[in-house]
Parts: C-alpha cells; sequence; structure tokens
C-alpha cells in the first residue's frame, strides 16, 4: 500500500500541473499484482507542445522544492507532444491530445482505479487525523523553579563555611610571610633615615699635616731675613 507521502508526491505533481492549466488532469492507481513497477500514473494533456514544457518544468520545480525529489528520468521532452516523467513510486504523462487519443493508457490499464484529487486529498487529512488521535499528546514538561533567592544571613553563613574550609597551615604561612615582608620593608626605611656618620680622622695624619705646614711656613720666612741682612750692609 503507498505510503503518505507517495500520496503527497503525486498530489502535489497534480497541483503544479493545474497550476499550469492541464487539461483532463486524472490519476489512476495501479493494481498491485499487474503493474509492479510503480504505484501511480498521472497523466494529463496541453493544448500545444510548449504547454507541455511548460507543465513537465512546473512539476519538476515544485517536486524539487516540496519534497527534494528529482526525476529518475525524463523522455519525450523536446518533441513536447508525449513527455514521461518517472519518479520510480509515480509516473508522470503529459500528453499532446491526438497523442493522448491515439494511445489510450486509461483503455489499457482497466484494471486500474480512477483516483480524482479531491479523493487523494479527503483521504491524506482521514490517514492524518487517524495518525495524531493514535499518537498520545506529548505532555508538557513544568517549566524549571527559579532559585531562590540569598537572604543577607544566608550569605553571611556561606561566607563563613568557605573561611571555615581554608586550611589552617596555609592561613599561617601566609601571615608569616607576610610578617617577614614588613620586616624587611622597616629596615629598609630605617637605614635610609640614618645620617651617614663621618670617618674618625687618625692622630697620626693630623700630626703628619701639621708638621707639613709647619715646614711650609718656615721656608717662606727665610728668604725675609737675607733681604734684612742686605739692608744692614
Amino acid at each position: 500500500m503507498p505510503s503518505l507521502e507517495i500520496k503527497r508526491q503525486v498530489l502535489a505533481a497534480a497541483a503544479a500541473a493545474e497550476d499550469k492549466k492541464a487539461e483532463d488532469i486524472r490519476i489512476l492507481a495501479l493494481d498491485p499484482s499487474e503493474s509492479s513497477l510503480t504505484d501511480y500514473f498521472l497523466i494529463c494533456n496541453g493544448t500545444n507542445d510548449r504547454q507541455n514544457v511548460a507543465i513537465s518544468d512546473e512539476i519538476d520545480a515544485r517536486m524539487k522544492r516540496d519534497f527534494g525529489m528529482y526525476p529518475n528520468s525524463v523522455e519525450g521532452r523536446r518533441q513536447g507532444e508525449w513527455i514521461l516523467m518517472d519518479y520510480v513510486d509515480f509516473v508522470v504523462h503529459i500528453f499532446s491530445p491526438e497523442k493522448r487519443e491515439y494511445y489510450g493508457l486509461e483503455r489499457l490499464r482497466k484494471s486500474a482505479k480512477l483516483v480524482s484529487m479531491s479523493d487523494l486529498d479527503a483521504e491524506l487529512n482521514n490517514r492524518v487525523k487517524a495518525a495524531r488521535i493514535a499518537a498520545p499528546a506529548p505532555v508538557a514538561a513544568k517549566p524549571a523553579a527559579a532559585p531562590a533567592k540569598k537572604t543577607p544571613a544566608k550569605k553571611k553563613a556561606v561566607a563563613k563555611k568557605v573561611v571555615a574550609k581554608k586550611p589552617v597551615k596555609k592561613v599561617a604561612a601566609k601571615k608569616a610571610a607576610k610578617k617577614v615582608a614588613a620586616k624587611k620593608i622597616v629596615k629598609k626605611v630605617a637605614t635610609k633615615k640614618k645620617p651617614a656618620t663621618k670617618k674618625p680622622v687618625k692622630k697620626a695624619v693630623v700630626k703628619k699635616t701639621a708638621k707639613k705646614v709647619i715646614a711650609k711656613k718656615k721656608l717662606v720666612k727665610k728668604p725675609a731675613k737675607k733681604t734684612a741682612k742686605k739692608k744692614k750692609k
């Protein structure tokens, strides 16, 4: 038995042909025992070859757009008198009026059941309704409850717990490190504030410098005595 999807595809192809003013559109549901090649024949005709090509183009575009389907094969498109589009599960026949009367596919397939577009549409709707009734409706998920806001008392309690969880050894080590760093800073500041002390001058150095000064004074005074003696002469 053809699936719902195949019936939708046949109905969409028939609607595309109707949009392009195709005449005498007929859908034949083939007997499975007689023909195992396909499930449906879609037969129609245009008034001329150009219209037949336009009908085939519209069916091709509709099937690509709605179902992502491409025909397995297309025959007779150049002549346009009889265009055959094979979609495996159904076959489209677009005739000119003369060729349709000459070949008479409807007469050849006497065991086929004629299905109108309205009947196929009604059958689809009934099948969809039955499927919906059989399938249980999905239960809507309850919205997740919003998380309770934390009061100031709760926040303090959480903060205390976090502090209590910290290991005691790490806290003690951090405090010791801070103390050492503080002592180093205090020492640096103290060394900067102390004035630079002058080094004491050694007594021996002082004596040497004094002797040098006295010797220089004596040398300066000696020439003065000579000049005085010259004056007396």
